[in-house]
């Protein structure tokens, strides 16, 4: 017995050891692993997330083009280079096309969604998904834009008149957020502006709140992913709930159509379709064309998709405009220009606010990119090779499986891309020539075919 676990020790110590030379004989700067977790302790330990990890590597080592890590077993890449951003997320998209988030082959229903997905399934998902973000569609939801804000107005004005002086705008446009996404994704009117019971902003607390068991599968499925397999990432009374609700929305809409045509109008048309088709990006005939592979857009799909369309889309919207208030309040002269370019645009409406009314606001535009720059919703983007890659310009082989970090918020926030890149100034997005020439560096909603499909909105 005593063997038994001497030579287990020695085969996981052997295994761990061969594991954390992976960039050693890539001759790839990095911090040393600590046996098991790799150089993601502090992550472990709950110290910093991910966003933050990327920036210290980063900062860590200004003078490298990439630098390596470790989450746990796996080596991972972090690169700190524009033109490798380039390829990875277009040039040589083929090789990086998964986002590299699940460590199983079968994905959990509530996640199989097109911002988690790969391969096949996220081409034939993004491909119907699109027809849900065009223009048109965009402007028909516009009404019930106005109808939220009106309500967020009497919101504020009741603080105001209970001379509230402290607001916290984040749970503001949190509970606004909520109320619009509700109503143009599921007809449904929530109330949370009012409502501090509402159900959904409930379902919205909890989905971003981590329990303990919530961080102990994270955990376990970074460290012991096949041992871990049977673990929802979710509490199972998230999934049930939500896919209950979504079950009842498509009931009623069965039974009683509408002729406004929300989110979940949009994937019941895809269901009636037929089955999504389209060529292969992972599977080739013997004379090398693409296979034509097929999938039903089925009830479980469907309810993972409005998942994602609630839960990315509230907690983004509610961070981007909360951060964009906040420089607001402390710089009162962007204020005051954000203020003038609207009344300049709605005198020329007649007073009316309309799509593209908005469209016209171009330095309100500018000061939510700036507000994007310092502080992205998600300050880093992952992304899985597919098979073995190198980079020309490092002659650096990495393996399929291999995950590669864009630190978003590090390249957002670098003085050799951004003059002063601590200070909030919407004039730097006037120019058409910085957004060419920062493609690749100003990433709030990544770029190349899996760049956020919501940008529009």
């Amino acid at each position: 017995m005593i063997l038994i676990i001497v030579a287990l020790i020695l085969a996981i110590y052997l295994y761990g050891r061969r594991t954390f030379n992976y960039w050693e004989v890539r001759n790839i700067k990095h911090d040393k692993p600590i046996f098991l977790v790799g150089t993601n302790l502090k992550n472990y330990l709950l110290q910093q997330n991910i966003t933050q990890q990327a920036e210290n590597v980063y900062w860590k080592y200004p003078n490298e083009k990439v630098v390596g890590f470790y989450r746990g077993w796996r080596p991972e890449l972090v690169i700190r280079d524009p033109e490798i951003v380039k390829c990875i997320l277009t040039s040589d998209f083929s090789y990086f096309n998964n986002r590299g988030l699940n460590q199983h082959e079968k994905v959990e229903t509530l996640l199989q969604s097109l911002f988690f997905v790969e391969g096949d399934l996220w081409r034939l998902l993004r491909q119907r998904s699109t027809a849900a973000f065009t223009t048109s569609k965009l402007k028909s939801m516009f009404p019930l834009l106005e109808k939220c804000t009106e309500q967020l107005k009497v919101r504020i004005t009741s603080k105001s008149i209970n001379y509230v002086s402290v607001v916290d705008a984040r749970d503001l446009m949190a509970r606004f957020t909520t109320d619009f996404i509700c109503a143009s994704g599921f007809n449904i009117e929530t109330d949370a502006l009012k409502n501090d019971n509402s159900e959904f902003r409930k379902l919205g607390k909890r989905i971003f709140t981590s329990y303990l068991r919530d961080l102990a599968v994270i955990v376990l499925k970074d460290l012991l992913p096949e041992i871990s397999s049977k673990f929802s990432t979710f509490d199972s009374s998230i999934e049930e709930n939500f896919n209950s609700l979504i079950r009842n929305i498509i009931k009623i809409k069965t039974q009683t159509p509408s002729d406004r045509k929300d989110f979940i109008d949009l994937l019941m048309e895809c269901n009636q379709k037929g089955p999504m088709i389209g060529d292969s990006i992972e599977k080739l005939k013997p004379d090398g064309t693409p296979e034509v592979v097929t999938k039903v857009m089925d009830e479980k799909l469907m309810a993972a998709q409005a998942f994602i369309f609630f839960a990315a889309g509230f907690e983004t919207s509610a961070s981007a405009t909360s951060f964009a208030l906040h420089e607001l309040a402390y710089n009162p002269l962007v204020q005051q220009k954000v203020q003038d370019d609207i009344d300049r645009v709605l005198l020329k409406h007649n007073n009316k606010l309309t799509y593209d009314a908005i469209k016209e606001m171009t330095y309100l535009e500018c000061t939510l990119k700036e507000s994007l720059r310092m502080f992205p919703p998600l300050g880093f983007i992952s992304r899985k090779c597919t098979s073995q890659y190198t980079f020309p310009e490092l002659n650096l082989k990495i393996d399929k499986g291999v995950a590669v970090i864009i630190p978003v918020k590090a390249l957002q926030n670098d003085p050799l891309y951004f003059e002063k890149p601590e200070e909030f100034r919407p004039e730097r997005f006037l120019s058409q020539e910085f957004e060419i020439k920062n493609k690749y560096i100003f990433l709030p909603f990544g770029e190349g075919p899996r760049s956020c499909i919501g940008r529009l909105v």
